[in-house]
Parts: structure tokens; sequence; C-alpha cells
């Protein structure tokens, strides 16, 4: 079953920055062009870094430190963290290069749509560059792009299920297990022939693009979860315990 791939639902026009485009062009670009942020590139296309609005806005808000002015700042500079120290310059930073999030987070074309999705949740981001294998950029993905994802119907993500999960991954027919599909939360109810097949059919739903959640009312005739076979069938258990951890 084929996933939504990263590089089907990316923007290839990339508005971008170069280390040395200035503060103030910055503010500019993303104004002009109605994004909240935008990567910062070298002169081999390689991301170098991110620019959010929220990186703006504490250059905003920390250039003037307490009481207006930027010296409060220079003061303290030796009582402060590294990370703090970090910020503070970013603060008085010029260029896109002062100004931006760096490492980039980034992420390949190849990619599926949920991994990508994961990846932003756990850095916290709201955007991805897209860089090829030797980290040039190919394009870039919001978090808006992939909950385009999400709106597809729950017609079409139950005929989906029905062809795919059914058909193709458990060779069953069409009707063989009660779905229903409300706001992308899918519903399998039935009964299966062997306990590792619910786990393939739980899995394998749950990766349906526009699939939300997967609600498990399904049960088995037998458990071969608790068969060891020995010598060569051994290997046949060994692919079917990896194909249900999928």
């Amino acid at each position: 079953m084929k996933a939504t791939r990263v590089g089907a639902v990316m923007t290839t026009d990339v508005v971008t920055a170069a280390y040395g485009t200035p503060f103030k062009e910055v503010v500019r670009r993303l104004e002009r062009h109605g994004i909240s942020g935008l990567p910062v590139i070298d002169e081999d296309d390689k991301v170098v870094g991110v620019i959010s609005e929220s990186d703006l806005m504490l250059r905003q808000a920390r250039s003037a430190g307490p009481g207006g002015t930027a010296g409060g700042w220079t003061k303290r500079l030796r009582r402060l963290s590294r990370r703090v120290r970090r910020e503070a310059a970013r603060s008085r930073a010029r260029t896109a290069g002062g100004v931006m999030s760096a490492p980039p987070v980034t992420v390949r074309a190849g990619a599926t749509v949920t991994e990508a999705a994961r990846l932003m949740t756990e850095r916290g981001v709201e955007r991805l560059p897209v860089v090829d294998e030797e980290d040039r950029l190919t394009g870039i993905v919001t978090r808006r792009d992939l909950l385009q994802v999400f709106l597809r119907s729950d017609d079409s993500i139950e005929r989906t299920v029905r062809e795919e999960v059914l058909g193709r991954t458990l060779s069953l027919g069409p009707h063989a297990l009660a779905i229903t599909v409300r706001d992308g939360v899918v519903t399998l109810t039935g009964r299966l022939e062997r306990r590792s097949d619910v786990g393939v059919a739980l899995g394998t739903t749950g990766r349906v693009d526009g699939v939300v959640a997967v609600v498990d009312q399904l049960s088995y005739r037998v458990d071969d979860t608790r068969l060891r076979p020995a010598g060569p069938a051994a290997v046949h258990g060994v692919a079917d315990d990896w194909i249900r951890r999928l």
C-alpha cells in the first residue's frame, strides 16, 4: 500500500534568504509572499538554517531589552548561560544568518507524510525544508500541506481500507469485515482467521492516508502467535512477527 510522500505535497517554488540577507529584507519577503517562515541557504543551495516568525519576534523583543535599551543585555552577558547568550546575540543580529535557527530540521522528499508530521511534532517546528541526498533544497512542506491529507472524505477512506487492507494485504473479500468511518476514525469489526492478521489489519489501516485513529473490534479463530515452529518453517514465523510490528 502506497502512503503519500512529502514530494507529492511539498511546494517547490521556495522563498529563501541567503546568510547575509538583511533582517529587514527577510521581513519584507515574508510579508510580500504571505508566509511565516523561510529557509536560509548557502551558495550551493544547501540549507543552513530556518527563520520563522517566532525568531523575528524574539529578535525584536530582545533587541530593546529591559527598559527599552540593548545595553542592559550587554552588562549581563557574563552571568548568562551559553543558550541565553546565544539568544542575546541573535537579538542584535542584522542578517538572516544571525537570526536563523540552526542546525535546520529537514526532510527528504521520499519520506511519508506521517513521518514528516511526526518529525514536526517531535521537533516543535511548523515547516520542513525538503532536501536531496546532498542536502540541497528541493522544496518545503508546512503543517498545512500535511493536513491536506487528512481532508479525505470518510467514503474515500473506507474504499481504500476495503481495497488495500482487506483485498491486497489480507487477500480477503471487500466485505469480509464491517468497516465504518466517521471523521477519519475507522472501526474494524469482525472475525479473522489468525491473531496475527488482526495486528496487520490494524497497522495497515492506521497508515492509510486520512485515518485519524483505528478502533479495534476484531476477534480471531486461531492464536498463531503462540506457535514456535522449528527448522526452515521458523523463518516464516520471524517474518510474520516482523509484519505484526509494522
